[in-house]
């Protein structure tokens, strides 16, 4: 019976789109020569996990959601392991953004942005009618910062902005006025000077004053952008065939399994290859934006809005890092990218967003009752 009621109740294109983007990421993994290090194996266990996750987050109805205690908490626990990510985490490469638990490791950044979707969602919902004051940008804001400040110290530079654009997104769905956009449009700029001036590492301005001059270092600051193009560029329009990407696996292309995977894919399935995972991706934000039209209340669009941002903000960005585009910062592609966390969190996310679409509150009034005395 379990069984019958999640398969009708499931959104099978929003799945099959997910699954068809992992698999394709995961062909991508494979090795060219037999014995060599592949993240191939790791990678069908976590896509296994992340399926069942997927199914087990559409159960619930969600309603415990629009509890203030709830909420507060999730959010605590986000701040307590982005804090503990400092004292615990291990440092790779030089960021110290996660923690090896030996079998796996875990990147709290990844569940703080669909947790802090949460909070904003609940945050938007109880206020949207008064959404044009200011101390509700400011609150949203501080909300979003505190977690988008501890992201970019790790450092972070790409999921930090990923997050700045989900608070941002979330808050020109809820209502904000124009006069409310041009300040913080002034804000952001002022923001941004002083972040180049004070706080950004010399690597960090390395990056961006390479993207302003790749080839000015292509064997060195501007090696992994460079590499990056020409993988893309050499898989034409068929591609060299699974497998048989040289600059991936041939270690030209650095980080192929995460941060370049769309470089090494474009390579091997070539320009019709991108074509398709650029329509499955069409299909998963076309699919979390209708669920989240079709929901009952301002909580579940909300919800959506932010589940559509961040996966979209993600895409591009990666994609355009591997175009030569964007400055590098390090930013995994939903899906398709190596790792446990971001795949858990993007599956569950979309899990969900299903169990929302499904639990239709009897009205909205009914449920603005509710979240007024919580």
């Amino acid at each position: 019976m379990v069984v019958r009621t999640l398969r009708r109740s499931q959104d099978w294109f929003l799945f099959g789109a997910a699954l068809a983007l992992a698999l394709m990421g995961l062909a991508t993994m494979h090795p060219l020569i037999a014995g060599g290090e592949s993240f191939f194996e790791r990678q069908i266990i976590w896509i296994g996990i992340a399926v069942v996750a997927f199914f087990l987050a559409t159960i619930p109805e969600y309603t415990f959601l629009r509890r203030t205690p709830i909420v507060a908490a999730l959010y605590a626990l986000a701040l307590l392991l982005l804090s503990l990510v400092f004292i615990f985490g291990v440092v790779v490469k030089g960021a110290q953004q996660r923690f090896d638990l030996g079998l796996f490791a875990l990147q709290p950044s990844d569940p703080a942005k669909l947790i802090l979707i949460i909070v904003l969602a609940k945050y938007f919902a109880r206020r949207h009618v008064e959404i044009a004051h200011w101390k509700h940008i400011f609150i949203s804001g501080a909300y979003a910062a505190l977690i988008c400040g501890m992201v970019f110290l790790q450092p972070d530079l790409g999921g930090a902005i990923i997050i700045g654009a989900v608070w941002f997104g979330m808050v020109l769905v809820a209502g904000i006025s124009w006069r409310h956009l041009l300040f913080l449009f002034v804000t952001g700029i002022l923001t941004v000077g002083s972040l180049w001036t004070f706080v950004l590492q010399d690597y960090q301005k390395v990056r961006i004053t390479t993207f302003l001059h790749p080839l000015a270092d292509i064997h060195g600051a501007g090696y992994n952008a460079y590499q990056s193009t020409v993988a893309v560029g050499s898989g034409e329009l068929l591609g060299k065939g699974i497998g048989f990407g040289t600059q991936s696996k041939l270690r030209f292309l650095p980080e192929y399994q995460t941060d370049f995977i769309f470089a090494a894919f474009a390579e091997e399935w070539g320009f019709v290859g991108v074509l398709i995972v650029l329509g499955l991706f069409g299909i998963v934000i076309a699919r979390v934006l209708a669920l989240a039209s079709a929901g009952g209340d301002n909580f579940t669009v909300l919800f959506g809005v932010g589940v559509a941002i961040m996966l979209l903000t993600h895409t591009i960005v990666h994609i355009g890092i591997n175009l030569g585009l964007l400055p590098v910062t390090g930013t995994t592609i939903p899906f398709m990218s190596y790792g446990g966390s971001h795949l858990l969190t993007e599956f569950v996310a979309l899990g969900m967003l299903v169990g929302l679409s499904k639990a239709r509150p009897r009205t909205q009034a009914v449920f603005e009752a509710d979240a007024l005395t919580r």
